[in-house]
């Protein structure tokens, strides 16, 4: 059920990606998928190296946090894929 949810999380993610950085349609739902989940460990690891990740003992970001932080990795991720193709 997990896997489940990842990839509509990563899909959501990675096309709300493509609508900010404008390239809506250009990876199709596969790529949305990949993009936005490879955003979340993209954007989970920023967080994490600028102290606004989670520590031992801490609580567990909301869904909402998490999803923002998929997204941001996902756009940084697309700006990167942009400028190297």
């Amino acid at each position: 059920m997990n896997f489940i949810i990842w990839i509509i999380f990563g899909g959501l993610a990675g096309w709300l990606a493509t609508m900010i950085v404008g390239d809506d349609a250009r990876f199709g739902i596969a790529g949305n998928i990949v993009v936005g989940i490879i955003g979340a460990f993209l954007g989970g690891w920023l967080a994490d190296k600028m102290g606004m990740g989670g520590s031992p003992g801490a609580e567990r970001p909301s869904s909402m946090v998490s999803f923002i932080t998929s997204v941001i990795g996902a756009v940084i991720l697309l700006l990167i894929l942009n400028l190297l193709f």
